[in-house]
């Protein structure tokens, strides 16, 4: 035990771990790493601080608990779409308000299929997060989408409803793209390996029929069409 303990590198209680000086940015982009590579599951401030080389207690500092580490990934993960090479050409050009909606959607689908275990987390904790509490980040976009929706000509309530819609959508369609389809992955028959098998043939003919094109992906072409019908929607003028 003594050799084991010799071998492991020691853990500090101060500020300063494997990754240098801590700050929130550091600790909420190992939390971001650790529940990339184990899921949610794996996350908890021990282990976080085990990641970092420090003890757990130095990193309430940063993050109160570990509501607040949920919080904080939901926050990483919009300042990483800040950060998407597309963002600073939508944020010149969104003047052509539709075109601006489609860098969103495609910013939003691009860097969420990058974190699949986070995603759920953009439903989960906005729910637990009053509005005026969530991340700037966050509060950022919902802006920028609002201020699009507002130059395509909508007035304050049909925005609004817009805004759910469309949130709805893009975040609804992210989750069904990344929904486990794959029953066995070993097995190379296309019907066994989503099994079909399984499902009653009497009670979900349907579902057995179409069940091999939902395992494919929908891609950015699926999800701009349904983009595109919902703006369409909503901007369409009444006779």
């Amino acid at each position: 035990m003594a050799q084991d303990s010799a071998a492991r590198p020691a853990r500090r209680a101060g500020d300063h771990g494997h990754r240098g000086r801590l700050s929130r940015e550091v600790v909420l982009a190992a939390a971001l790493e650790l529940v990339d590579r184990e899921g949610l599951s794996a996350l908890s401030m021990r282990r976080l601080g085990a990641e970092l080389g420090v003890e757990a207690m130095a990193l309430y500092r940063y993050a109160n608990g570990k509501d607040a580490l949920l919080d904080g990934l939901v926050e990483a993960l919009y300042l990483e779409l800040e950060q998407h090479p597309d963002h600073a050409q939508a944020a010149a050009s969104d003047a052509d308000w539709r075109a601006g909606l489609h860098r969103m959607a495609l910013q939003t689908y691009q860097t969420c299929l990058g974190h699949p275990h986070v995603v759920p987390l953009l439903a989960t904790r906005m729910l637990a997060v009053p509005l005026a509490q969530r991340p700037l980040a966050v509060l950022r976009s919902h802006e920028r989408m609002l201020a699009l929706l507002r130059r395509a000509g909508l007035g304050p309530v049909q925005a609004a409803a817009a805004f759910r819609a469309v949130t709805a959508w893009i975040l609804g369609y992210v989750s069904v793209e990344l929904g486990a389809m794959v029953d066995n992955p070993a097995e190379p028959d296309p019907s066994f390996r989503l099994g079909l098998h399984r499902m009653p043939v009497q009670e979900l003919p349907t579902l057995r029929e179409i069940t091999p094109v939902l395992a494919e992906r929908g891609g950015y072409a699926g999800l701009i069409a349904g983009l595109d019908a919902l703006l369409d929607r909503f901007t369409r003028e009444e006779p």
